[in-house]
């Protein structure tokens, strides 16, 4: 990860510690509650949105080995999915305490300064082991689990730099923006996330979208006219529909989707197995989705529409014309390459997986509350209404992805492109990993 990817905030996160349980029970003999999972899901999203905003990888990769750890510590005490990393017997252990524990050790080594807050809800479960020998057993299991899933991730480079060199200036070519992005000159944002090493995939190339249609194209021309009127700021021809749909999928998607998925977890009673099996593929997934667009993104080099429709009078196409002082919805532009989409991308591998966990078919509503105004460090803005209701993740996901046009900083095909790799992704995933046992 480039250094200037490193942003820090001044925070303080005060982790609300829930009262224990007040009767023990026989975890192993009745049905499990998700709710150690849900619990500890919600606290590494803070803590990660308080550190870094989600601007680098740490947050989700955190995400991904904690639930990890949480799936195979659960299901070595009894084996309802293929483990992942840990293949230790934890027969006799409460897994629950094991899922704590599993989610305690891998968070107080990405999270050390929160230690203390983090052993306080990690406590908190021990109060419901059947036993002493259970709960000391579950403790054992669940460092195990961590850390083998935390060796197993120790060199995958996930924080590594990597200089990015911009081609030659010309029609079609990503270019910097500057005074878009507000960033400084020279600066490019995720060229390194391509190199880092997927949990679900065997290289970021596995599913390697085609090239964007060619700059003089009637495809190009149709797509360029689209996001040039839509997704131009104060657009006329944009229904107020739309431009919610562009404003409210902001949130990223790693916080969004986790979120969606504790709401789904909670209202649809899902059992413990289940629901860790869910977390640990949909961040898994979501990882993965970015090291793969951010793989073809640089591949491809690809001009954003805020550069395409102010340089249109130079790219050889007589069905585009220039507009010098043209700007988007929300007046910004992400620092990087736009084909394919990675909003679109991960919006998509997280619904594929959501879509294996409660049916394909499924409608449900989403709720989100707020987002930035602009740029990921702008002023936050409420969103009113802050639901949208869908009639089956894939809709979402679609709905996820065309929403970047309305906002005005991708392409149709960019968005296209980007759903149908995340979807390739977040499918093969649950298609080849934690999967049911024989």
């Amino acid at each position: 990860m480039q250094a200037l990817t490193r942003i820090i905030v001044v925070a303080f996160v005060g982790l609300a510690i829930d009262a224990a349980p007040t009767a023990a029970r026989e975890r192993l003999h009745e049905p499990c509650p998700a709710n150690v999972l849900v619990e500890w899901n919600e606290r590494v999203f803070a803590l990660a949105i308080a550190e870094d905003g989600l601007l680098t990888l740490k947050g989700v990769r955190t995400a991904a080995m904690m639930h990890i750890a949480m799936h195979d510590a659960i299901n070595s005490v009894r084996p309802h999915y293929v483990h992942y990393a840990y293949r230790g017997d934890g027969s006799a252990a409460d897994p629950v305490i094991a899922a704590a524990q599993a989610a305690y050790e891998v968070m107080s080594r990405q999270y050390p300064d929160q230690q203390l807050a983090l052993e306080r809800a990690m406590h908190k479960w021990w109060a419901g082991a059947a036993t002493d020998a259970a709960r000391r057993r579950a403790v054992d299991v669940g460092r195990a689990a961590a850390y083998a899933i935390m060796e197993r991730r120790a060199a995958d480079r996930w924080d590594a730099e990597l200089r990015y060199d911009f081609l030659p200036t010309g029609p079609g070519v990503y270019a910097e923006f500057p005074e878009h992005s507000g960033t400084p000159n020279g600066f490019v944002f995720g060229a390194a996330w391509a190199k880092v090493e997927p949990f679900t995939m065997t290289r970021a190339t596995q599913f390697r979208v085609p090239p964007p249609p060619a700059i003089t194209s009637s495809a190009y021309a149709a797509a360029y006219a689209e996001v040039k009127e839509l997704g131009r700021y104060k657009s006329r021809s944009r229904t107020a529909d739309q431009t919610h749909l562009a404003l409210w999928w902001k949130d990223f998607a790693e916080n969004s989707h986790n979120r969606l998925a504790r709401a789904l977890v909670q209202a649809h009673d899902t059992d413990l197995w289940a629901a860790a099996r869910l977390f640990a593929l949909l961040n898994m997934s979501v990882l993965d989705g970015y090291v793969a667009v951010f793989d073809a993104k640089f591949t491809f080099n690809h001009w954003r529409p805020y550069t395409a429709i102010r340089a249109a009078d130079a790219d050889g196409n007589a069905a585009t014309h220039a507009e010098s002082e043209w700007t988007n919805t929300h007046r910004h532009t992400y620092p990087f390459p736009s084909y394919p989409s990675a909003h679109g991308t991960v919006c998509a591998a997280a619904m594929a997986v959501l879509a294996d966990t409660f049916g394909s078919d499924r409608a449900f509503t989403m709720t989100t509350r707020e987002v930035a105004s602009g740029g990921p460090q702008s002023t936050p803005m409420k969103l009113h209404p802050a639901q949208r209701s869908f009639d089956s993740f894939a809709a979402a996901a679609m709905d996820c992805a065309l929403s970047r046009v309305y906002l005005g900083i991708h392409f149709r095909y960019d968005s296209i492109a980007g759903n149908a790799l995340g979807t390739q992704i977040g499918r093969h995933a649950v298609d080849r990993y934690l999967v049911s046992t024989p």
